[in-house]
């Protein structure tokens, strides 16, 4: 798990050398959570609004807006979402693709890049 603040442009352009599809935007309520799960694919996220902890083998990381987290394929961990929720964009990356679980990218998302 990895936390860098780092601009939007930055990001995208990140996910491009690394062969991330486009990212797309997830909005949390406040105060939620998942259980430990995990993932069969590779995850990158930027943070733009709110709060998101993630706890990996007992160890929480805080994330705020412009902070950057991933995590490996099939890593167990937790979410919750702070008082206000979260919003970030993410780029899913594996085995299963985020275009066959039916998720869209996020249009215009290099255009308004900060």
């Amino acid at each position: 798990m990895l936390a860098k603040s780092i601009k939007q442009e930055v990001f995208l352009d990140d996910l491009k050398r690394d062969d991330f599809p486009s990212p797309i935007f997830i909005i949390r309520e406040k105060a939620g959570f998942l259980d430990q799960h995990s993932h069969p694919y590779a995850v990158r996220a930027l943070v733009t609004e709110g709060q998101i902890d993630i706890t990996i083998g007992g160890i929480k990381g805080t994330y705020l807006a412009g902070d950057r987290f991933e995590l490996l394929a099939g890593q167990l961990h937790s979410e919750n979402y702070g008082g206000k929720g979260v919003k970030y964009l993410v780029s899913r990356k594996g085995v299963v693709m985020q275009e066959e679980l039916g998720l869209d990218a996020v249009e215009d998302v290099e255009s308004s890049a900060t």
